[in-house]
């Protein structure tokens, strides 16, 4: 959560809830949920684990709470890219990848939350996996849908087409594999796009 201010003087003045998330935020994307206990949220949260666990009733309900947090982000950006470019759908998709370009440096050192923690869930059952199926399932359609609108042949087919290509970009930016993937990755849309006038 992006702050001006310092972690500990911002930390302190939010709700228990929120100082919860904030420290579980920092501590899942920094180290994996499986490495970081409730007893390190607590510390890094200035509470204790009963607190946490007023809020949250386990530590699966704390991680799929944090993805929906994640998840709610890439809604927004969604309905950023339409307001912005309302009846322009082909313009509504280079913003969405625009949106992913402009994010991967974040990612080259922490790696997109949703591709780290689904590594970590294998048990297709997790609350916070279903949360995490649950948005890509969502954001898959609401592409199709632009795709659609923009008279795209074979929506589905070009929908996926951009998805392996962004969500490979933040792959190949964690793991420092090719250069300049923001401004490639670009490209490539476009390319996509403009492959079917």
């Amino acid at each position: 959560m992006a702050s001006t201010a310092s972690r500990p003087s911002r930390v302190a003045k939010l709700p228990p809830r929120e100082r919860i998330l904030d420290a579980a935020e920092e501590l899942f994307q920094r180290e994996g949920i499986r490495r970081v206990g409730v007893q390190a949220i607590a510390e890094r949260a200035a509470t204790t684990k009963m607190a946490i666990y007023r809020h949250f009733e386990t530590k699966d309900a704390l991680v799929a709470e944090w993805l929906r947090i994640v998840a709610a982000d890439y809604r927004a950006a969604f309905d950023r890219v339409e307001a912005e470019h309302p009846d322009r759908p082909r313009e509504q998709i280079l913003g969405l990848a625009r949106f992913i370009a402009d994010g991967l440096p974040e990612i080259s050192h922490r790696g997109c939350p949703f591709i780290n923690s689904i590594a970590e869930l294998p048990d297709r059952a997790h609350p916070a996996r279903r949360v995490i199926e649950e948005h890509k399932a969502l954001q898959t359609r609401r592409l199709v849908g632009m795709c659609t609108a923009a008279g795209l042949p074979d929506p589905e087919q070009i929908a996926a087409e951009i998805t392996f290509v962004l969500e490979g970009a933040q792959v190949s930016t964690q793991n420092g594999s090719i250069d300049g993937v923001g401004e490639r990755l670009m490209r490539i849309v476009e390319g996509i796009v403009s492959r079917h006038p």
